[in-house]
Order: C-alpha cells, then sequence, then structure tokens
C-alpha cells in the first residue's frame, strides 16, 4: 500500500472519531425522546436526562477537542536574524537546499531536542507561518554538520514524499492523543474529588466520635472511565493504522537529511542524540540542580552552560553510549521507528564523500554563546529560582549543596537510635550506646529483612554491620560538615570525592583509610570507640 493509500486510511479513521461521537449523541438523544413519547415522568425521567447529559458533555467536547489548537511556544529565548545572523543564514540556506519555507521565527530552548512547527489550519491542508524550536543543547553538542543533518530532518517533514494527506496523519495522531488524555483527566478528576469529599465527611464522623465509612471511589467517574476506555480502543485502532505512514515519514526525513547534509553527518546525529539526551538529564539531576535544596544556583550563565564541560570531560564514556544504540522505540505506537533500524538504513547508503572532518561545533554559529545562556536562564527558570542566591564556582555549588545534604541527613540509623532514646539523635549517644554495648539493640530498631529480624547473635549483628556502617559514616560526616571541617572534590568526569580532615593521617595512610578502620572499630564484635573519637571536634567526640 502506497503513502498516500495508507494515508487515506488514517483519515478516514480519523472522521470515524466523529462518527462514534455522533453516534452516541444520536443514541443518548433517541433515549430521552423515546421516553418522552412513553409518558415517562418523575425521578427516575429527570435522573435519565441528567446522566445523558453528563455523558454528552465530554463528547461533544471530545469533538471540539479534534480541531488543532493554536501552538504555543515553549519557554524558550527568541532569536532575531540581527542578533543571531549566522544561525538564521544556516536555517535560511537548507530551507532552500530542501525546497521548502524558511521559519518565521528560531525560538532556543533549553531541551535536546529540534522541531518545526507550522500554524496551520484544516489539519494542516492550509499552510501557516513556521516556527523553529531549537534545544541550545543540540548547539552544545552536535557539530555544525550533524546541526545540519537535524534541520533537514525536520524540513524533510515538509518535503521528503510527505503528501498533504500525510500530514493529516501527523496531526490526527496528536489530536487524537489529546482527547484521550482529557477524557483520562476528567476521569481522575472525578475521583479524585470524590475521594476528597468522602474524607471530609468521615474528619467530621471521627470528630463527633463515629465511625467513618472506609473510602470507595470505585464506582466514581465510572461514566466517564466507560467514554475514555471507548476512545481509547479507537485510538489504538487508529495508531495501528497510522503507524506506518508515520514511520514512514520519519526513515524518508531521514533520507532527505543524508542527501543534503551527508550520509555521515546524518547517521553520527542519530547516534549522537540519544547520548545528549541521556547526557543532559544527568547533567540536570548531578550538576545543575545540586543546590536547590539550599536555594542555590551555579555562576551565572552556568545552569545550563556547564553541559559542555561535562561532554568534554566524559568523552571516552559517552564513546561506549554511542557504540550501543537504543534498540527499540519508546512504546509500540510510537511514531519513530528505533534508532538503530533509522542508522543502519543510513549508514548503507553509498558514500558520498561528504565526511565530518575538520567540522567546527554547532554552538559557533551563536554570536555570543555567554549571552545566550544567561538569557535562556532568565526565560526558563522560575521567579524563585532567579533569586537564588549564585556561586562564584562548581567546586563552591557542590560544597554548599553537600553541607546542606549532611545537614538535613536522616539515616535509619537517626530514626531507630530516635525510637530508642525518645529523642532526636546525637552523634555523641550514639558512640556512648557503642561504649555501653546497646549498639545491636538500637540495630534492632533498624528495617530488617525477614531473614535479618529473625537472626540472633553473630548473625544479626553480620546482618546488620552495612547498614550501621553506612549510616555512621554519615552521621560523622555531617559532625565534620557542622563544624567546616569537610570539603569535597569537584569533578566533571566522577563522582564527588570526601576530603577529610587533613589531621586523619597516621604512618603514610591517607584520611579515607584511617576514617573507615574508625568506623570499622567502632562497630566490631569488641567496639572500640576511641579511634573515632580521636577524629572528632572535641566537644562531639565527648561522651554525653
Amino acid at each position: 500500500m502506497g503513502a498516500t493509500l495508507r494515508a487515506l486510511r488514517a483519515l478516514v479513521l480519523l472522521s470515524g472519531f466523529y462518527l462514534i461521537s455522533l453516534v452516541l449523541l444520536a443514541a443518548l438523544i433517541g433515549i430521552d425522546v423515546a421516553l418522552f413519547d412513553l409518558g415517562a415522568h418523575g425521578f427516575a425521567a429527570v435522573k435519565i436526562g441528567i446522566v445523558s447529559v453528563l455523558l454528552a458533555v465530554p463528547v461533544v467536547r471530545g469533538m471540539f477537542m479534534l480541531r488543532t489548537p493554536r501552538g504555543e511556544d515553549p519557554a524558550a529565548v527568541e532569536a532575531g536574524e540581527a542578533d543571531e545572523p549566522r544561525l538564521w543564514a544556516l536555517v535560511r540556506e537548507l530551507a532552500d537546499e530542501s525546497g521548502t519555507r524558511a521559519p518565521a521565527r528560531i525560538l532556543l530552548t533549553p531541551d535536546v531536542n529540534a522541531s518545526v512547527r507550522e500554524d496551520a489550519r484544516l489539519l494542516g491542508l492550509r499552510p501557516g507561518p513556521r516556527t523553529l524550536t531549537l534545544g541550545v543543547p543540540l548547539l552544545t553538542g552536535l557539530s555544525e554538520a550533524q546541526l545540519r543533518s537535524v534541520l533537514a530532518h525536520e524540513y524533510g517533514h515538509f518535503t521528503a514524499g510527505d503528501t498533504r494527506l500525510s500530514a493529516i496523519v501527523v496531526r490526527g495522531r496528536a489530536q487524537i492523543g489529546r482527547v484521550v488524555e482529557q477524557f483520562h483527566a476528567t476521569a481522575d478528576g472525578k475521583v479524585s474529588d470524590e475521594r476528597e469529599r468522602q474524607e471530609r465527611t468521615a474528619a467530621k464522623r471521627i470528630a463527633k466520635g463515629k465511625k467513618a465509612r472506609e473510602v470507595d471511589t470505585r464506582h466514581t467517574g465510572a461514566l466517564y472511565r466507560g467514554m475514555a476506555w471507548l476512545y481509547t480502543q479507537y485510538a489504538k485502532l487508529y495508531l495501528r493504522a497510522s503507524l506506518s505512514t508515520a514511520r514512514g515519514q520519519e526513515f524518508a526525513a531521514d533520507l532527505a537529511a543524508a542527501r543534503i547534509a551527508g550520509r555521515d553527518a546524518t547517521a553520527s546525529a542519530l547516534r549522537e542524540i540519544p547520548v545528549l539526551t541521556a547526557a543532559h538529564g544527568f547533567y540536570l539531576e548531578s550538576y545543575a540542580t545540586l543546590g536547590l535544596p539550599a536555594r542555590t544556583l551555579p555562576p551565572l550563565g552556568q545552569f545550563f552552560g556547564g553541559f559542555g564541560q561535562l561532554l568534554t570531560a566524559r568523552a571516552a564514556e559517552l564513546d561506549k553510549l554511542r557504540a550501543a544504540l537504543p534498540t527499540g522505540p519508546e512504546s509500540r505506537y510510537d511514531s519513530h521507528p528505533p534508532i538503530a533500524e533509522r542508522v543502519r538504513r543510513i549508514e548503507a547508503l553509498p558514500a558520498d564523500g561528504r565526511g565530518t572532518a575538520g567540522d567546527g561545533p554547532a554552538q559557533a554559529l551563536l554570536t555570543d554563546p555567554a549571552r545566550t545562556l544567561r538569557a535562556l536562564e532568565e526565560a526558563v527558570l522560575t521567579a524563585e529560582a532567579l533569586g537564588f542566591r549564585r556561586t562564584a564556582d562548581w567546586p563552591e555549588l557542590l560544597n554548599i549543596a553537600m553541607a546542606e545534604g549532611m545537614t538535613s541527613a536522616q539515616t535509619p540509623l537517626h530514626r531507630a537510635l530516635t525510637a530508642y532514646n525518645g529523642r532526636p539523635a546525637a552523634l555523641a549517644d550514639l558512640l556512648d550506646a557503642i561504649d555501653e554495648g546497646r549498639l545491636w539493640r538500637v540495630a534492632e530498631r533498624l528495617p530488617l529483612s525477614e531473614e535479618a529480624a529473625a537472626a540472633k547473635g553473630r548473625a544479626f549483628r553480620e546482618f546488620a554491620r552495612p547498614a550501621l556502617g553506612d549510616s555512621l559514616r554519615t552521621m560523622v560526616l555531617a559532625e565534620f560538615s557542622a563544624c567546616s571541617l569537610l570539603s569535597w572534590e569537584f569533578s566533571w568526569s566522577r563522582p564527588a570525592a570526601v576530603r577529610l580532615p587533613g589531621a586523619a593521617t597516621t604512618a603514610g595512610a591517607s584520611p579515607e583509610d584511617v576514617f573507615q578502620a574508625a568506623v570499622d572499630a567502632a562497630l566490631a564484635d569488641r567496639p572500640d570507640t576511641a579511634p573515632l573519637r580521636s577524629l572528632l571536634p572535641p566537644m562531639a567526640a565527648q561522651p554525653a
């Protein structure tokens, strides 16, 4: 079946969404009319009429939701042609080579993604202005040749054999997803409201000394869930029918990119994007947002700007990711074929003599990358976050963040000691418990497996010792941190390493070795806290 026939089939199925809605509305109206003709009156007739209206509302809303909504801009920095002439020149050049219209606007976003949105009407049959959204992480991590391939791929959706009806397939998939999500959201909202109502009622009954009924929402929102189920089943049918068309469009856009940007650049870009996606998620979680609990941000412009330093420092690690391509789509209905399949098809093309040797970084297309990164922070971060203090450098951010984490640390041993003593846990109390032989009674209050909880004597101690060791280390490090004796070694290429007080060195042993030996001695079958107390500040080392 050709692309046009597949698209026509998907269009017919899309019209089926409206047909289902019209049939449901006709059935509801027919029930009400039949009851009226039969002379039905009273509470039962009124109740059936109300139910009909409640069912009709989501159906009608669903029909209107199938219209294409006006595109909404993401949080981004708009790149004007006067500000970014080199980037605009590349974008226009690729549009000309692709034989399609250039975008009217370029938005720079914080995501590892690029797309061209057209604010068209009539499900894509009537063209409109286009907007290119381009992720700054792509500019950071891609070469200029790879970026050319990415942009040519996006233009390829408008030119690489996609008919107008194929464009309808793309829009139809997106719109049907919105309809199904709305029905599910409505059903979930009904359940949430009912649960809240029942919980309030239960609280009032308890306050009056009465027994509260168990919260039960099994039948709440059943009508909406039924509608959601009906539309979901039809959506699955539509998605399956349009899947080959959608994936065919992706392959065609890849071929268009290879024709314009070159086989090697296209294949390497396809390999690079999953790597950048994984690396950027890791960067945001482990570096950029590290200081948020302490209301602290990296230096100005570095919230997104540090990503390039991580890519450079972990180049060898990222090379391994490039070699191990992901093999499957995110879901069975994903419109994008597996990356591995897309790379295989591109690399199987004949060599075209256009390599990537000597190609410069895509970020060089920006007039002032540092200015763009600062502007991106202003556009993306919340007003509250923008008010946080800024550090002078990344090591300072790490030390502030780790000090905050140590101050608020609550290990299983903290909770066990609190439960045992009936007061907030303190390191001095723990050392006293060890000296007095009460440690293993405290350990009985740790969260343990059934096997560990049933063990006795030495077996129990062996089960509990690893958890005790981890928690004891944390408690001692927190004490060092509270006394400003602790610092951390920042690195882009490996996890942060703790720098213990320099006084903890004997006979050539490292501070870490001495510290670990002191922890082991405190948790031995014949415990000795003296080595650990000798490392602690005087007040923390004294028995309570």
